[in-house]
């Protein structure tokens, strides 16, 4: 039985249901998280995860290696290696980006070693279609013909091209790059303050912010010009940056996302787009932007 075909069938089960439950107050969101089963959420993988740390909290991200294998690869290895560590954040573009890396990268000679990590990669703009897990929303998308999610990640794609590629929603990270496509190599990254569909397919998307997207969001805006601070007093030190598979057991985060291939990501949908409670009017829709995948402690392994 295929991906999809299981997905399909997971998805009828609450909608049965529903037919003969009527009567009952409608689900929230948050009843759905809830209930959801421990087979609908999925482990980060600790070499996945990086952990950002500022002097104001953490910021964990998900490296989205199945789309940018190489930059990922780079990025996994400047973070063995300690390369952000002492770094800062350069640049703040209020409803824009939040933006870090080497002040002095452009400088050869004040530039910081990029050890372990290739000076040269391809851009990793899209990848094929063709055999991706897609689970693609109902709804439509201004900006691809098709809109989904894979791995709860925020997908487009277009079935005339062949070709998907990771969707620039809030929280989004990716590899700043110069002029030519191909000179991001996963040093200098940003993370998006807001969607920006405008850049899709121009700029080689690493990963996700899972967890503490407040603390770059609530940074002071750069004054300068495009959001960049005027002066290296204005920078916000990176303590360091490392791998969760580099730290000791214990210090782990240990986080879950909603599989997006299971029922109650199809009940949770629904819920944006009908909504209960408070609101008076529901859309009956929900754009790919508004549908991040939620996201969770796990729960603690039960002891013998």
């Amino acid at each position: 039985m295929s991906l999809a075909t299981l997905a399909g069938l997971l998805c009828a089960a609450p909608l049965a249901a529903a037919q003969t439950q009527a009567q009952k107050p409608p689900r929230t969101g948050a009843d759905v998280l809830a209930q959801a089963p421990a087979e609908h959420w999925c482990d980060v993988a600790p070499d996945n995860l990086l952990v950002m740390t500022l002097p104001q909290g953490r910021v964990l991200i998900e490296l989205a290696e199945r789309f940018a294998p190489q930059h990922v690869a780079n990025i996994r290895a400047l973070a063995r290696n300690h390369y952000w560590d002492g770094l800062s954040v350069l640049r703040v573009q209020d409803n824009y980006v939040a933006q870090w890396g080497d002040p002095n990268d452009e400088d050869a000679t004040k530039a910081r070693p990029k050890a372990g990590a290739r000076a040269k990669l391809p851009a990793e703009f899209s990848l094929p279609l063709a055999g991706l897990p897609l689970t693609p929303l109902r709804d439509v998308d201004g900006w691809a013909p098709v809109a989904g999610h894979v791995e709860g990640f925020q997908v487009a794609a277009n079935p005339q091209s062949g070709r998907a590629w990771l969707a620039h929603c809030y929280g989004v990270v990716g590899a700043g790059r110069g002029d030519t496509v191909d000179s991001s190599t996963g040093a200098e990254l940003y993370a998006m303050l807001t969607p920006a569909r405008g850049l899709d397919l121009n700029i080689t998307v690493v990963g996700r912010v899972l967890q503490g997207m407040h603390w770059l969001a609530a940074l002071p805006r750069g004054t300068g010009a495009m959001g960049f601070y005027a002066s290296p007093e204005q920078h916000t030190t990176i303590q360091h940056i490392r791998l969760s598979s580099s730290l000791p057991e214990a210090e782990r985060p240990r986080l879950q996302v909603l599989r997006s291939d299971s029922s109650s990501w199809q009940e949770w949908l629904q819920t944006r787009r009908q909504r209960g409670g408070w609101f008076v009017h529901s859309p009956g829709y929900v754009d790919l932007c508004s549908a991040s995948a939620p996201v969770r402690e796990a729960p603690p392994t039960a002891q013998p």
